[in-house]
Protein backbone atom coordinates (compact mmCIF):
# COMPACT_ATOMS: atom_id res chain seq x y z
CA UNK A 1 0.00 0.00 0.00
CA UNK A 2 2.72 1.95 0.61
CA UNK A 3 4.22 1.57 -2.55
CA UNK A 4 0.96 2.85 -4.34
CA UNK A 5 0.69 5.72 -1.70
CA UNK A 6 4.11 7.02 -3.23
CA UNK A 7 3.41 6.32 -6.87
CA UNK A 8 -0.10 8.38 -6.41
CA UNK A 9 1.52 11.12 -4.25
CA UNK A 10 4.28 11.57 -7.20
CA UNK A 11 2.38 11.08 -10.65
CA UNK A 12 -1.09 12.80 -9.39
CA UNK A 13 -0.54 15.71 -6.97
CA UNK A 14 3.15 16.66 -7.05
CA UNK A 15 3.12 17.71 -10.94
CA UNK A 16 0.54 20.10 -9.43
CA UNK A 17 2.31 21.19 -6.76
CA UNK A 18 0.36 19.59 -4.08
CA UNK A 19 1.53 17.28 -0.90
CA UNK A 20 -0.30 13.93 -0.62
CA UNK A 21 -1.47 13.90 3.64
CA UNK A 22 -3.50 10.77 3.51
CA UNK A 23 -4.65 7.98 1.36
CA UNK A 24 -7.28 4.64 2.02
CA UNK A 25 -7.36 2.37 -0.56
CA UNK A 26 -11.63 1.57 -0.34
CA UNK A 27 -14.44 -0.11 -2.55
CA UNK A 28 -17.75 0.83 -2.64
CA UNK A 29 -20.42 -0.75 -0.12
CA UNK A 30 -23.47 -0.80 -2.54
CA UNK A 31 -22.80 -0.90 -6.51
CA UNK A 32 -23.76 2.31 -8.52
CA UNK A 33 -26.46 1.56 -10.81
CA UNK A 34 -24.98 1.73 -14.15
CA UNK A 35 -27.33 3.07 -17.15
CA UNK A 36 -28.44 1.18 -19.68
CA UNK A 37 -26.54 2.25 -22.71
CA UNK A 38 -23.14 2.83 -20.71
CA UNK A 39 -20.48 0.64 -23.08
CA UNK A 40 -16.69 0.67 -23.04
CA UNK A 41 -16.01 0.37 -19.23
CA UNK A 42 -11.86 -0.25 -18.69
CA UNK A 43 -12.45 -3.13 -16.62
CA UNK A 44 -11.66 -3.88 -12.85
CA UNK A 45 -9.90 -1.22 -10.89
CA UNK A 46 -8.93 0.00 -7.87
CA UNK A 47 -9.73 3.04 -6.12
CA UNK A 48 -8.02 5.24 -3.25
CA UNK A 49 -9.53 8.28 -1.31
CA UNK A 50 -6.87 11.05 -1.04
CA UNK A 51 -6.77 14.10 1.14
CA UNK A 52 -4.09 16.56 -0.38
CA UNK A 53 -2.99 20.30 0.10
CA UNK A 54 -1.21 22.97 -1.47
CA UNK A 55 1.98 24.25 -1.11
CA UNK A 56 1.29 27.30 -2.12
CA UNK A 57 -0.57 29.96 0.17
CA UNK A 58 -3.06 30.49 0.70
CA UNK A 59 -3.46 26.51 0.96
CA UNK A 60 -6.26 24.53 -0.33
CA UNK A 61 -7.66 21.22 0.83
CA UNK A 62 -9.05 19.03 -1.32
CA UNK A 63 -10.76 15.01 -1.18
CA UNK A 64 -9.76 13.43 -4.58
CA UNK A 65 -10.61 10.02 -6.31
CA UNK A 66 -8.12 8.36 -7.88
CA UNK A 67 -8.36 4.80 -9.60
CA UNK A 68 -5.93 1.88 -11.34
CA UNK A 69 -7.14 0.14 -13.86
CA UNK A 70 -6.49 -3.48 -14.40
CA UNK A 71 -3.36 -4.57 -15.81
CA UNK A 72 -1.91 -0.23 -15.90
CA UNK A 73 0.67 0.88 -13.41
CA UNK A 74 -0.52 4.54 -13.79
CA UNK A 75 -3.21 6.33 -11.93
CA UNK A 76 -6.27 8.49 -12.87
CA UNK A 77 -7.33 11.38 -11.00
CA UNK A 78 -11.64 11.27 -11.10
CA UNK A 79 -13.69 13.11 -8.80
CA UNK A 80 -12.41 16.27 -6.82
CA UNK A 81 -14.13 17.99 -3.81
CA UNK A 82 -12.75 20.55 -2.38
CA UNK A 83 -12.68 20.42 1.74
CA UNK A 84 -15.55 23.04 2.73
CA UNK A 85 -18.03 20.90 0.25
CA UNK A 86 -17.72 18.15 2.66
CA UNK A 87 -20.73 17.82 4.99
CA UNK A 88 -20.61 14.83 7.10
CA UNK A 89 -18.36 12.26 7.79
CA UNK A 90 -19.78 8.83 8.97
CA UNK A 91 -18.08 5.91 10.47
CA UNK A 92 -20.56 3.73 11.13
CA UNK A 93 -20.02 2.37 14.30
CA UNK A 94 -18.66 4.40 17.49
CA UNK A 95 -18.09 0.92 19.51
CA UNK A 96 -16.05 -0.89 17.54
CA UNK A 97 -13.57 -1.11 14.52
CA UNK A 98 -14.93 -1.37 11.01
CA UNK A 99 -13.79 -0.20 7.62
CA UNK A 100 -17.09 0.99 6.44
CA UNK A 101 -17.66 4.64 6.45
CA UNK A 102 -19.64 7.30 4.04
CA UNK A 103 -19.03 10.76 3.21
CA UNK A 104 -21.62 13.36 2.35
CA UNK A 105 -20.51 16.12 0.07
CA UNK A 106 -22.81 19.52 -1.12
CA UNK A 107 -24.03 17.33 -4.53
CA UNK A 108 -22.69 13.23 -3.75
CA UNK A 109 -22.76 10.72 -1.24
CA UNK A 110 -20.65 7.28 -1.42
CA UNK A 111 -20.82 4.78 0.97
CA UNK A 112 -17.19 2.68 0.74
CA UNK A 113 -15.39 -0.19 2.64
CA UNK A 114 -11.50 0.73 3.72
CA UNK A 115 -9.48 -2.43 2.67
CA UNK A 116 -8.89 -2.20 6.71
CA UNK A 117 -10.29 -0.53 9.73
CA UNK A 118 -7.10 0.76 11.04
CA UNK A 119 -6.43 2.00 7.43
CA UNK A 120 -9.76 4.06 7.95
CA UNK A 121 -8.95 5.28 11.20
CA UNK A 122 -5.22 6.92 10.27
CA UNK A 123 -7.86 8.54 7.18
CA UNK A 124 -10.11 9.93 9.47
CA UNK A 125 -7.88 11.04 11.88
CA UNK A 126 -5.94 13.06 9.78
CA UNK A 127 -9.21 14.58 7.80
CA UNK A 128 -10.74 15.46 11.28
CA UNK A 129 -7.54 17.37 12.17
CA UNK A 130 -7.31 19.24 8.62
CA UNK A 131 -10.85 20.27 9.19
CA UNK A 132 -10.05 22.01 12.39
CA UNK A 133 -7.08 23.26 10.96
CA UNK A 134 -7.85 24.49 7.50
CA UNK A 135 -11.59 25.18 8.22
CA UNK A 136 -12.90 28.54 10.14
CA UNK A 137 -16.25 27.19 9.49
CA UNK A 138 -18.57 24.88 7.63
CA UNK A 139 -16.44 22.49 9.55
CA UNK A 140 -17.81 18.53 8.83
CA UNK A 141 -19.95 17.00 10.91
CA UNK A 142 -18.52 13.80 12.08
CA UNK A 143 -20.99 11.07 13.03
CA UNK A 144 -20.50 7.82 14.49
CA UNK A 145 -16.67 7.71 15.38
CA UNK A 146 -14.61 5.98 18.07
CA UNK A 147 -13.02 8.70 20.11
CA UNK A 148 -9.71 7.85 19.41
CA UNK A 149 -10.54 9.26 15.77
CA UNK A 150 -11.20 12.61 17.46
CA UNK A 151 -8.26 13.66 19.60
CA UNK A 152 -5.19 14.07 19.40
CA UNK A 153 -2.25 15.74 16.91
CA UNK A 154 0.37 13.71 16.89
CA UNK A 155 -1.39 11.20 13.58
CA UNK A 156 -1.48 14.56 11.58
CA UNK A 157 2.24 14.80 11.51
CA UNK A 158 3.33 11.76 10.74
CA UNK A 159 0.95 10.72 8.27
CA UNK A 160 1.12 14.07 6.75
CA UNK A 161 4.75 13.52 6.36
CA UNK A 162 5.07 10.34 5.55
CA UNK A 163 4.86 9.92 2.17
CA UNK A 164 6.67 13.19 0.97
CA UNK A 165 9.67 12.41 3.34
CA UNK A 166 9.50 8.83 1.48
CA UNK A 167 10.05 10.24 -2.07
CA UNK A 168 12.45 13.54 -0.55
CA UNK A 169 14.86 10.40 0.83
CA UNK A 170 14.04 8.67 -2.95
CA UNK A 171 15.26 11.60 -4.56
CA UNK A 172 17.63 12.12 -2.15
CA UNK A 173 19.57 8.84 -2.96
CA UNK A 174 19.10 8.68 -6.41
CA UNK A 175 21.02 12.34 -6.49
CA UNK A 176 23.88 10.63 -4.63
CA UNK A 177 23.83 7.87 -6.89
CA UNK A 178 24.70 10.43 -9.46
CA UNK A 179 27.14 12.34 -7.83
CA UNK A 180 28.92 9.21 -7.01
CA UNK A 181 28.87 8.18 -10.85
CA UNK A 182 29.46 11.51 -11.84
CA UNK A 183 32.73 11.39 -9.22
CA UNK A 184 33.46 7.90 -10.87
CA UNK A 185 33.43 8.79 -14.51
CA UNK A 186 35.68 11.79 -13.11
CA UNK A 187 37.97 9.74 -12.20
CA UNK A 188 38.28 6.95 -14.76
CA UNK A 189 38.87 10.16 -16.99
CA UNK A 190 41.35 11.75 -14.88
CA UNK A 191 43.15 7.77 -15.29
CA UNK A 192 43.49 7.50 -18.59
CA UNK A 193 44.69 10.77 -19.13
CA UNK A 194 47.33 9.81 -16.74
CA UNK A 195 48.27 6.40 -18.71
CA UNK A 196 47.99 8.93 -22.11
CA UNK A 197 50.56 10.96 -20.83
CA UNK A 198 52.67 8.25 -19.50
CA UNK A 199 52.26 6.65 -22.85
CA UNK A 200 53.23 9.34 -24.41
CA UNK A 201 56.74 10.17 -22.17
CA UNK A 202 57.41 6.58 -22.62
CA UNK A 203 57.35 6.50 -26.22
CA UNK A 204 59.64 10.04 -26.06
CA UNK A 205 62.17 8.47 -23.90
CA UNK A 206 62.64 5.40 -25.75
CA UNK A 207 62.96 7.68 -29.31
CA UNK A 208 65.59 9.38 -27.80
CA UNK A 209 67.68 6.68 -26.51
CA UNK A 210 67.08 5.22 -30.04
CA UNK A 211 68.68 8.03 -31.34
Amino acid sequence: MMSAKLAISKEIFAPHDERMLAAVQVKRRTKKKIPFLATGGQGEYMTYICLSVTNKKPALVSITKVKQFEGSSSFVRRSQWMLDQLRQVNGIDPNRDCPDFDLVFENAFDQWVASTASEKCTFFQVLHNISQRYLADKKPEFVNCQSKVLGGNSILNSAADSVTSAVQKASQALNERGERLGRAEKQTAEMMNSSQQFAETAHKLAMKHKC
